[in-house]
């Protein structure tokens, strides 16, 4: 099992735009259009195969919310903030 962060870890290395809420980690990312948030959610759902560690997606009409947690380990760890770089980076 991995090891949680302290609050203070998170601050420091949490990814650019990302925000803490509580036990997890997350970016709501804006597009043009309907079609360009999917196309993005499927290719962070890619990643998250490759990691086999799946974030929480909700999508709209112009925007998709990304959420990672450690769920087993009951909070947010070292992978979920690589995760959040990796998205950031263009999934």
């Amino acid at each position: 099992m991995a090891e949680l962060l302290d609050d203070e870890e998170i601050q420091s290395r949490l990814a650019e735009d990302w925000e803490r809420d509580g036990e997890e980690i997350a970016r709501t990312f804006e597009f043009d259009d309907y079609l360009d948030g999917i196309e993005f959610a499927r290719e962070v759902g890619e990643l998250a195969e490759e990691e086999f560690h799946h974030p929480e997606m909700i999508v709209g009409y112009q925007q998709v919310e990304v959420r990672f947690t450690s769920h087993e380990e009951g909070g947010i760890t070292e992978q979920d903030i690589e995760m959040a770089k990796r998205v950031n980076d263009g999934a």
